[in-house]
C-alpha cells in the first residue's frame, strides 16, 4: 500500500489553523507567503484528511469546569466570558464560547451580574502598521506594596512589546534595559517609540533617537512625549490589566494591610516582594500572552485592524499594510546595553532576600505556589523576623 503523499505546505497549514487563521486567511497566506496557491476547497480537504476541525474534538465539559473553578479561586474572577475562553484556549482546553459562558454563568453569578459593558467616546486613532510605534508607560496601582510594572504595547497590533514587574519603575537604565531586551529579542526597534513626560523614560528616549536618528527632510521625531492621560493605546491597556488581574491582587493587599501585617515601611515591603514577586510576574506573562491570542473585535473606527495581535503582528500583509521595525546594528544596540541596568534574579533587597531563606529552611518551608500560600508565607516571616529585631 503507497503511503500518503505529504504537501510541502501541511506545516504552514497545521500552524496557522492553529493559531485561528481563517480558511481565507491561511490562503491568502500560503500564496503570499510560501507561493502555494490553493482553492479554499482543497485547503478544506486536507484539514479533514489531517484531523483538523473547528467543531470537533471539544474536551470534557468536567475538565472545562475544574478548570475555570480553580480559576475564580485567584484574579480570574475578573473574568468575563470572552477572556475566560481565551485563557481556556491558551492552555490547552478546545471548548465552546457558549459553554464557558454558561459554566462561569453558573459557578460565579454574582460576578457576571457586576459586570457591566462601559462604552467610551474615544477619539480616532491611526497607526501605519506593526512596530511603527510603540507605546509605553509605568503602572503604580501595587507600587505601595513594593511591586512597580512597566510595559509597553504596539499600536498597530495591540502586541503586548513587553510586561514586567520588578521593586521599582523609577529608575531610567531599569526600563531602558526593558527596551533594549526587546530591540534584541525582536531584532529591531519600532519607528516610533510614545512615552510620559517623566525622566524614568530618559534613557528610552535617548536610545530611541540614537538607533532611529531623525532624517534631515524628517519632520516627525523618532520619540514622542506628553501627558500620561493621551498615551492612548497602554492607558486602555492598563485599565483592562486592572479588570484581569490586578485588581485582585489591590485587594489581597489592602486585606493585609488593614488588618494590621503591612505598614508600608521597607521591610514589609521587601519581604511582601519575596513571597509575591514571582507569582505577579508569572500572572502579567500569563495575561499577556493571553491578550495576544485573543481576538480584538471590529471597531467602529475603520482605521484600526481587527483580529488577533500576533497575527496582526506576524502577517500584516493581511491588513493590507507592512512591518515597520527597523534593524539595528549590533554595535550599536551593545552601546546602549553597556548604558542600562536589568533586573536581578532575586525579587527584593538582598539582605532581606538572604534572610528570608535562612528562615524557610529552618522552618521547612517551601516557595508558595498561590497567592494565599504566598499571604501565609509573607506573615510567618515577618512575624519571625520582627521578633529578632
Amino acid at each position: 500500500m503507497e503511503e500518503p503523499t505529504h504537501h510541502p505546505w501541511e506545516k504552514f497549514i497545521d500552524f496557522y489553523f492553529s493559531i485561528g487563521l481563517t480558511y481565507k486567511d491561511i490562503k491568502s497566506v500560503l500564496a503570499r507567503r510560501h507561493g502555494f496557491d490553493i482553492s479554499e476547497r482543497h485547503l478544506k480537504r486536507i484539514l479533514r484528511a489531517r484531523g483538523l476541525s473547528r467543531r470537533n474534538g471539544y474536551c470534557d465539559l468536567a475538565v472545562l469546569v475544574e478548570f475555570i473553578s480553580n480559576e475564580l479561586q485567584y484574579s480570574g474572577q475578573l473574568h468575563g466570558y470572552r477572556w475566560m475562553y481565551g485563557k481556556c484556549r491558551e492552555h490547552g482546553l478546545r471548548i465552546k464560547k457558549e459553554d464557558v459562558r454558561l459554566v462561569l454563568k453558573e459557578l460565579d453569578p454574582r460576578g457576571v451580574s457586576l459586570r457591566q459593558a462601559r462604552r467610551l467616546r474615544r477619539r480616532s486613532y491611526f497607526s501605519r502598521g506593526p512596530n511603527f510605534i510603540w507605546h509605553m508607560d509605568s503602572y503604580d496601582k501595587l507600587k505601595p506594596y513594593g511591586f512597580c510594572i512597566n510595559g509597553s504595547i504596539d499600536g498597530f497590533s495591540r502586541k503586548m512589546i513587553w510586561l514586567n514587574a520588578y521593586t521599582t519603575s523609577s529608575d531610567p537604565k531599569l526600563i531602558g534595559g526593558y527596551y533594549v531586551d526587546a530591540v534584541q529579542r525582536l531584532g529591531g526597534c519600532p519607528r516610533i517609540v510614545r512615552g510620559d513626560l517623566g525622566t524614568e523614560n530618559g534613557y528610552v528616549r535617548d536610545f530611541q533617537r540614537f538607533l532611529v536618528p531623525i532624517h534631515p527632510d524628517g519632520t516627525v521625531d523618532s520619540y514622542l512625549e506628553g501627558a500620561s492621560t493621551a498615551n492612548q493605546r497602554i492607558e486602555y491597556w492598563w485599565g483592562f490589566l486592572r479588570n484581569q488581574c490586578v485588581e485582585f491582587w489591590m485587594s489581597l493587599f489592602a486585606d493585609i494591610r488593614d488588618n494590621g501585617f503591612f505598614d508600608g515601611g521597607f521591610l514589609d515591603k521587601a519581604i511582601l516582594q519575596f513571597c509575591c514577586m514571582g507569582l505577579i510576574q508569572d500572572e502579567l506573562d500569563d495575561t499577556a500572552q493571553v491578550w495576544n491570542t485573543h481576538t480584538i473585535r471590529p471597531s467602529k473606527n475603520i482605521s484600526v485592524p481587527s483580529g488577533r495581535p500576533n497575527v496582526m503582528d506576524a502577517l500584516p500583509q493581511l491588513y493590507g499594510t507592512r512591518d515597520f521595525l527597523s534593524p539595528v546594528e549590533d554595535e550599536h544596540l551593545q552601546l546602549c546595553k553597556d548604558e542600562c541596568v536589568f533586573r536581578r534574579p532575586i525579587p527584593c533587597d538582598p539582605d532581606v532576600y538572604e534572610l528570608c531563606n535562612i528562615l524557610m529552611v529552618e522552618s521547612h518551608l517551601t516557595l508558595p505556589r498561590d497567592p494565599y500560600q504566598a499571604v501565609n508565607l509573607y506573615r510567618h516571616l515577618r512575624e519571625a523576623i520582627t521578633a529578632s529585631l
